[in-house]
């Protein structure tokens, strides 16, 4: 039988801990653990369990991509504490300038943009802008909302859309960097609901209440356009993606779930639930095969989580263990 060697070359690494960026293929021996280890990709998606948050929050606003995201915001009561995650761990900064919750947050983890919250009036208004050190006020949304949906992976092009303003919103604005401006409304006004984009010129908006809701809408940059439903009617429910390639977790059903759904540009596919179910979560993940979740509330009314899962969809890589079954 032909040995490792005379097949790749090489001999099998042995290391004292994983490697930071395998690459596919790659095998190794991990010496602290006395595993045999290499990198693959996933056949089918699935959630993986990642650091925990400091603080346990629910209706936190997160963004950022799964190996670099922020957070910020939350219940209860209302925080300002903000959090960075590197793929491991998460790491408190600075504060918001102002404690809300229900907020909205677009940008990447050192150039974001949070908008909205509750309460209303005072706080559902409000924007701040992150340079990665520092939260700076700025000027505010044309109408005060909390549960908003939101699009955009640049602090200067970002979209908000729905909300709750004393009823049911369906308005969008578009932030240019400088100004908020109305722009389409939503065919259905909703707040709570899950949201995914990386510009202020597509977007896709699901599910949401309330009553609660499964009808999904994409934008195109001038208007929103009904298109194939969720199949889980809920509400408070997270999202990740673009508006061709988008994730939908968790929510209110009205009861828990911890429910997936994977968007092909079509429809809705019930992918792997979450091992946490939760509602209220931050998201965060510029695709549909790499995103993060975090925080949010349990099945229990004020029973605040601090978990922190991240989804690895079909194709993504990552590593495996060798086993001799």
């Amino acid at each position: 039988m032909a040995t490792y060697k005379e097949i790749k070359g090489t001999n099998i690494e042995v290391l004292a801990s994983d490697p930071s960026n395998p690459v596919l293929g790659q095998v190794w021996y991990n010496s602290t653990s006395n595993v045999l280890k290499g990198q693959n990709v996933t056949t089918t998606g699935a959630w993986a369990t990642g650091g925990n948050m400091n603080t346990a929050r629910r209706t936190l606003a997160g963004t950022g991509i799964q190996t670099a995201a922020i957070v910020m915001g939350g219940q209860a009561p209302n925080f300002n504490e903000t959090e960075l995650y590197n793929g491991t761990s998460w790491t408190e900064v600075n504060n918001l300038n102002t404690a809300r919750n229900a907020n909205a947050a677009a940008g990447t983890q050192t150039s974001a943009l949070t908008f909205g919250g509750e309460p209303i009036p005072s706080n559902g208004n409000l924007t701040e802008s992150w340079n990665g050190t520092n939260w700076t006020a700025k000027n505010t949304l044309g109408t005060a909302r909390y549960g908003l949906g939101r699009a955009g992976s640049d602090n200067e092009a970002c979209l908000a859309f729905g909300g709750y303003t004393g009823s049911n919103s369906a308005l969008t604005e578009s932030w240019n960097g400088t100004n908020w401006t109305e722009v389409g409304d939503l065919n259905t006004a909703r707040f709570a609901l899950g949201s995914a984009g990386n510009t202020n010129t597509e977007a896709l908006a699901f599910g949401g209440g309330n009553p609660i809701k499964n009808e999904t809408e994409s934008w195109n940059g001038t208007n929103w356009t009904e298109v194939n439903n969720l199949n889980e009617t809920k509400s408070y429910v997270s999202g990740a993606g673009t508006y061709t390639s988008a994730l939908a977790f968790s929510g209110l059903t009205p009861s828990v779930t911890a429910n997936t759904e994977e968007w092909n540009g079509t429809n809705w596919t019930e992918v792997a639930n979450m091992a946490t179910t939760r509602s209220q979560l931050a998201s965060a993940g510029a695709s549909s095969t790499s995103a993060l979740g975090a925080g949010g509330e349990l099945s229990g009314p004020g029973a605040n989580s601090n978990a922190t899962e991240e989804w690895n969809g079909a194709g993504s890589p990552t590593t495996v263990t060798f086993t001799d079954s």
